[in-house]
């Protein structure tokens, strides 16, 4: 679903126990329209918890902007199989696997976690 207040209630209202935010609109542009995509994303993120919804989010993700992901607390799954199988084409589906891992990692001690 889209990260809004809307779709958030409509999920709720539905029963949904999960959903999987759509992240395209943060993958896609860069600065301003960017971070104005990631604030929005985490406020879906915390009104989906504080409902009791688990959170997942995909589509679009890659090294760089899965690791990101990870500074939302909320997101308890990234879908992000389609970006390896992709990455696997050029690098091998051991090194694009691996090379995710580091980003993640990496994003996580830096956050703390």
């Amino acid at each position: 679903i889209e990260p809004s207040p809307e779709q958030v209630t409509a999920a709720a209202a539905v029963g949904a126990q999960v959903v999987e935010f759509h992240t395209g609109r943060y993958c896609n542009p860069s600065g301003a329209e960017r971070a104005a995509e990631f604030e929005r994303l985490k406020a879906a993120a915390k009104q989906a918890h504080d409902l009791g919804i688990e959170v997942h989010a995909g589509h679009g993700l890659d090294y760089a902007t899965a690791a990101t992901i990870l500074d939302i607390p909320e997101i308890m799954e990234l879908n992000i199989g389609h970006f390896l199988i992709g990455e696997a084409v050029f690098v091998g589906l051991d090194a694009a696997i691996r090379r995710m891992r580091a980003a993640m990692d990496a994003a996580l001690m830096g956050a703390g976690a």
